[in-house]
């Protein structure tokens, strides 16, 4: 598993969980803000995806878990702030759900705590079949049309250029690894109600993928979260505004410093 550990081992440390089909990269534009709170930051890249090795293909949530409590062990981090954006929100829900004293903050970017519906399965099945008949390539273009909001195209083509790169340095195998663990993980709405470390969830106020809807009935359920919608994102909220994004992450942790 290919981390990242910056700052000093004795300050308060956030671990940063990407999302798919990603990689810890995807976080660039935040390490300056967290790196002036002082903090410990890990980032680090899932199994399949960025420098990580693929392995097997098959891939489970509860393994994406697994594979995030053993780093935290090997750094010997007993208890830690989490942020996990889409599928790392999966993934985050799902840790703190399993583990609730390893953790004493959360934020929750653009993800939802529903697993998903039929429709949504079938969806993960045919672009399994997309990768696996017309490549990776074929693939990301469809992707990055429903993950960035439609303006971001003219007024940040660079931003789109740099996930499509990201997307393209992973393996076919991996990515369908990830789109069936995905598609087969638990529903982690019922255990939000137990969540009582101190919450932030941000969602694009044009999220198409998990909508404002799917946060607002998060923060419902969480209590001492807080709610932001990002303004002009889509779902890739960190990167299509990254000034407001940021601002909202440095207000929550000087809230919780």
């Amino acid at each position: 598993m290919y981390y990242s550990d910056i700052g000093k081992t004795d300050s308060p440390p956030i671990v940063l969980v990407h999302g798919f089909p990603f990689s810890s990269e995807m976080w660039k534009g935040q390490m300056q803000i967290l790196q002036e709170k002082n903090l410990r930051i890990i980032t680090y890249d899932l199994r399949g995806h960025g420098q990580s090795e693929v392995g097997d293909g098959q891939y489970s949530i509860e393994l994406f878990v697994d594979d995030l409590m053993a780093l935290l062990d090997y750094l010997k981090i007993t208890k830690t702030m989490l942020c996990g954006f889409s599928m790392g929100g999966y993934i985050a829900l799902r840790a703190i759900e399993r583990n609730p004293d390893r953790f004493n903050a959360l934020i929750l970017c653009d993800t939802m705590s529903a697993a998903d519906s039929n429709e949504a399965k079938i969806r993960r099945a045919n672009s399994v079949k997309t990768v696996k008949k017309e490549g990776v390539e074929r693939y990301a273009e469809g992707f990055l049309k429903a993950v960035f909001a439609p303006q971001t195209f003219d007024a940040k083509p660079d931003i789109i250029d740099e996930i499509r790169r990201i997307i393209l340095s992973n393996s076919p195998l991996g990515i369908c690894g990830a789109l069936l663990a995905m598609a087969g993980r638990t529903d982690t709405t019922e255990a939000l109600a137990k969540i009582s470390v101190p919450a932030l969830i941000l969602v694009g106020e044009h999220d198409a993928v998990t909508p404002p809807g799917a946060a607002n009935a998060m923060h419902d359920r969480i209590q001492n979260s807080k709610l932001h919608l990002i303004k002009g994102a889509g779902h890739m909220s960190n990167l299509e505004n990254a000034a407001m994004f940021n601002e909202r992450v440095a207000e929550f942790l000087d809230g919780i410093g």
